[in-house]
């Protein structure tokens, strides 16, 4: 039975992920043997019995598998990861897949926190400066120019200031209750906030202008029902897809975010392999990464398409 148009896309965006994933398969496996020095002597002197001699160190890199060639590490690493394996962390000493979904919950529980903040901030920022005139629409829009130059790291810090020193209203560090998710999740999104209120205003400005919303006022459509009805869902599109790529690169983890405010997602997970040269863990968090922003860009293409089913027909040919 023939694909339609919509079938076709799919699978064409499933095909193409294929590659995307080998390429971050290899890249992770690259930048762990990039990384400088010896884990398996990192190992031996964290577990305080001095320094290790040159035949503990080999020994250790023979029972890891570090002394093969990297092509033979890679082939090998490779063929677990197709069956779901990958790999024990060096320094924790349980399976790198089960380590990962143990922080994952912080991670995603701050994403969605932050990719609300964004969409709910951001869309009603920009719808306001749209409707705004004059000195109120001029200040909205400095605003975001301020939000937008602002790094998260320093809004981060002031954020505790603000409310976790001198007010003394918000948790600052950790995630014992929900609360502690509203400051972290909040500096993580400001700049994604301002981004989305920018690039709605922009393209609700000239959808007001198009020859359709002045068609729907001559019907005599009131200016907030051209708004709403018209010119809004046509500029959610670029919207939606700008506010996909954030979320999916939030859930690879905020890695300054969760260090300021301490929380254990698989951001700060991540500085943990670096430190302790942990390659499994390393190299499972890049994969994992990877992973996740392919899947997610592929969610939001497709509900892009579904949006505005010209992408679809544009993306099978």
């Amino acid at each position: 039975m023939a694909m339609n148009a919509w079938q076709r896309y799919i699978a064409w965006r499933l095909l193409g992920t294929l590659p995307v994933l080998f390429g971050i398969s290899l890249l992770a496996f690259i930048l762990a043997q990039l990384s400088p020095g010896d884990p398996a002597e990192i190992l031996l002197e964290g577990a305080g019995t001095g320094m290790p001699s040159d035949a503990e160190v080999a020994a250790l890199r023979s029972y890891l598998g570090l002394d093969a060639p990297p092509y033979v590490q890679y082939g090998l690493w490779l063929w677990r990861l197709l069956h779901g394996d990958g790999g024990m962390s060096y320094h924790l000493g349980i399976p790198v897949f089960t380590a990962l979904l143990d922080r994952l919950p912080v991670t995603a529980a701050l994403a969605g926190a932050a990719l609300l903040w964004a969409m709910a901030g951001g869309i009603g920022l920009g719808l306001l400066m749209v409707r705004l005139r004059g000195t109120a629409a001029m200040l909205l829009r400095g605003m975001a120019q301020v939000m937008l130059a602002v790094p998260s790291f320093l809004t981060a810090i002031l954020l505790i200031l603000v409310f976790g020193v001198w007010l003394h209203v918000l948790p600052t560090n950790g995630v014992e209750s929900a609360a502690g998710y509203l400051l972290p999740s909040l500096a993580l999104a400001l700049v994604t906030l301002a981004m989305t209120a920018q690039l709605l205003d922009a393209h609700l400005r000239e959808a007001l202008s198009s020859l359709y919303a002045q068609t729907a006022r001559l019907r005599g459509l009131s200016e907030t029902r051209v708004l709403l009805s018209y010119a809004l869902p046509n500029a959610l599109v670029p919207v939606t897809a700008m506010l996909g790529n954030f979320a999916a690169a939030v859930l690879g983890g905020a890695i300054i975010v969760e260090t300021v405010f301490a929380l254990p997602g698989i951001g700060s997970l991540a500085l943990e392999a670096i430190h302790y040269r942990d390659y499994p863990l390393l190299q499972g968090y890049v994969l994992f990464l990877g992973g996740i922003y392919v899947l997610v860009t592929l969610a939001v293409d497709l509900v892009l398409a579904r949006m505005d089913p010209r992408i679809a027909l544009g993306g099978e040919r």
